[in-house]
Formats: structure tokens, sequence, C-alpha cells
């Protein structure tokens, strides 16, 4: 059965909803805490979509399964190489939180930057980064305005601000905005990849993953046609497959895979760069 869990903007409540979504919901709605009848207006919005996204996913039990991880010496061993300005940009939605952890739990320590947009509301974003930090081999954090991007680091968008990638002479640094939303989203996939596109260009890798609607189809085409590779997660693996699916009808994917191969596709990409 489908599950969207109703959620309280505390500490607890961020806790609990992502150890819901670890455990199978698709996704989640919080409850308004200040100006009661405009939230409950805005929330009712939203609880319609994510029902609606919801009744198209594809639920599955979920069971981690005890996948030995590939040692850091097979990876590692070519990770680096011709990738120091390297800039991988991952956009995720509905079923996106695991998907994104599968992922990189599987990444060695010297995997060139990471720059992650996940739709999903401020609070929450810190938790999750948090959380990855404390199940990956790279370090995971929410990312500040002006944070440098480094190997061996994944910056998550905070929740209600967009993300961009700025090039600031030798090194990579990421802009925090609060421009309006994108697609309906405030962090923006499109924001992301566009940013990545113009200062990158070829010198990046872009990844959409399960979600529902479009936000990531224009940026990852922009990514494309600057040079980029480019990989969608396959629709046997996605929660909703709409996201993937936008970005290969709109011709901006170059590689469709299931996620478990993902990380080792990405990393072979990186060593053939």
């Amino acid at each position: 059965m489908p599950v969207v869990m109703v959620s309280s903007l505390t500490e607890q409540g961020c806790r609990t909803t992502l150890r819901a979504l670890e455990l199978g919901a698709v996704d989640f709605v919080t409850k308004p805490t200040l100006d009661i009848k405009h939230g409950l207006e805005e929330q009712g919005r939203e609880l319609i979509h994510k029902v609606k996204s919801a009744a198209q996913a594809t639920v599955r039990r979920r069971e981690r399964a005890d996948v030995p991880r590939p040692s850091v010496g097979t990876l590692s061993s070519f990770a680096m190489i011709k990738t120091t300005d390297t800039i991988i940009a991952i956009g995720a939605s509905t079923g996106g939180t695991e998907a994104l952890r599968d992922i990189l739990e599987m990444l060695p320590p010297d995997t060139p930057p990471i720059m992650i947009t996940q739709h999903m509301p401020a609070q929450f974003t810190k938790h999750f980064a948090d959380r990855l930090n404390t199940l990956c081999q790279i370090s995971v954090k929410e990312a500040e305005h002006q944070d440098s991007v480094i190997p061996g680091q994944a910056l998550i968008a905070p929740g209600g601000y967009h993300m961009e990638l700025r090039r600031s002479g030798a090194r990579y640094q990421v802009i925090i905005t609060e421009d309006p939303p994108v697609n309906r989203h405030r962090p923006s996939v499109d924001v992301l990849f566009r940013s990545v596109a113009d200062q990158a260009g070829s010198n990046s890798l872009g990844v959409i993953l399960t979600g529902m609607g479009n936000d990531g189809t224009a940026g990852m085409l922009a990514m494309k046609q600057a040079g980029a590779y480019t990989i969608a997660q396959n629709e046997e693996s996605c929660i909703v497959f709409g996201m993937p699916r936008e970005a290969i009808k709109a011709g901006g994917v170059d590689k469709i895979l299931p996620l478990h191969e993902i990380p080792s596709g990405m990393l072979g990409i990186l060593r053939r760069s």
C-alpha cells in the first residue's frame, strides 16, 4: 500500500519521517505551524499532488539487502584520474531519499565532488544529510552559501533554497538563493543542472533519479549539450518514473541504468573521460 506521511516540522518529526521513508513510505507532507488557514490551503494542494504521485508509485517492500560494498581500491584506483575539476550533479524527487542512499553508500572516499538537489522542505534536508554522513565513505552535508565544492564530499541543496554551481578562480563553490520556484520546486533540479552545464560543461556528469514531474528535464538536456555525460535511472527500479522518463523523451540522457548499477556506471564513465 502506498504511504504518504504527514509530519511535524520538529526534530523528532524529521527523524520519524526519514525512518518511514527508509521503510518504504512514498513521500510526505508537513503540517503548517504558523499561518494555519493559509498553511492548510497550501498543504491541501500539496497533499492532492502527492497522493496522485503515490497512486502512480511502484511500491516495494523495503528490505536492505546485505550487498557487499566494492573495495575502495577497486573503485578509487581510477576515480581521481583526470577528474580534479569534474562535478557530479544528481537530481531526485519522490523515492529519491533511499535511491540517493543506495548510490552514495557505494562511492569511495575520493569520488569527485557531488552536488544533489532532492525535493525536500527546510529542516528535513539537514537531518537527511547528517544521516547519510554517518553511513557513507564520502562526507555529506547540507550546502551553505559559498561552500567549496571538493572531492570526497556531497552537498545537498537546503530545503526552500535553490543551489547553483559557480566557478571562482581555480575553485568551484555553491551559491544558495531564494529565487522564485522553478517547476513548482525550490530547490529545483533544473536550476542545479543548468548551472553545472554553464560552469562545468563537459567536466561534469549528470544523474537523474526517481521522481514525479519534469523538473530536471531541461537542465539535463543543457548538460548533455554542453558535453556532459548523463545517466537516468531505469523504470523498473524507480518508485516514480516521471522525471527520468521526461529527460529521456527530451533527448537529454546518454545511458539508462538500474539503480544498483549507477555507482559503478558513474565511476566507469569518469575512468573513460
